[in-house]
């Protein structure tokens, strides 16, 4: 094993778990090096984009790990888009399909406004959130087995087989969503959707529910 690289990737997967950032003398800690060789390191991940620092010195994961992960969502995209696409028009509301990103965060991989000209949510791809807030979240860990100290909305959510909140993450907008059956913990997905009105909740959970099954069972 390249001891080298293997020091590179550690510092990758440290910055995961620190995603406000890290110095060179923490990274160094983490990874059990000299602070000359985490910042021979460092440097060269700098050079692959795969990590950027700020005016302060805090170093942070780079843009670089998107062009690296495109292709390894590139078929979940393809094939969550046309379920996306149907559910966001037969709901005339802005879908999601959210992936869980390291243990605390959650990313919305793709957004899909409804084609009507009725007024929806917007909001853009790649958005990350506390996975603990927000639909999507906390139908992922509804999916996991019960904790000490869950919300109250997993367990429901454990239940209904869908979770409910309302401006967790936009202010004023109801979020439904579903996670995808049949998925690792450490790679769930959710599908969703963004509505002002939710009066017809088990309605919109209903139809997530479905649209997260169809996913399902186009990946499988």
């Amino acid at each position: 094993m390249s001891k080298t690289l293997h020091n590179g990737l550690e510092i990758l997967e440290l910055l995961t778990r620190h995603p406000h950032g890290l110095n060179t003398t923490d990274i160094a800690i983490g990874i059990g090096v000299h602070r000359t060789v985490a910042h021979r390191l460092i440097r060269t991940l700098e050079a692959h984009r795969l990590c950027r620092r700020d005016d302060r010195k805090q170093i942070y994961l780079g843009a670089g790990l998107v062009t690296l992960a495109e292709p390894v969502e590139q078929d979940l995209r393809e094939l969550a888009r046309a379920v996306l696409e149907e559910l966001a028009d037969s709901l005339e509301s802005t879908t999601h399909l959210v992936v869980r990103e390291g243990a605390a965060e959650v990313r919305a991989l793709i957004v899909t406004p409804p084609r009507s000209a009725r007024p929806h949510i917007s909001f853009r791809p790649g958005q990350v959130d506390p996975i603990n807030r927000g639909s999507a979240g906390l139908a992922m860990l509804a999916a996991l087995p019960a904790q000490d100290g869950e919300r109250a909305e997993v367990a429901r959510a454990r239940q209904r087989g869908f979770a409910v909140t309302v401006g967790e993450v936009t202010p004023s907008i109801t979020g439904i969503s579903a996670v995808v059956p049949h998925r690792r913990a450490e790679s769930l997905i959710s599908i969703g959707v963004s509505v002002f009105d939710s009066s017809n909740e088990e309605e919109l959970g209903e139809a997530v529910i479905a649209a997260a099954q169809q996913l399902a069972d186009l990946l499988r």
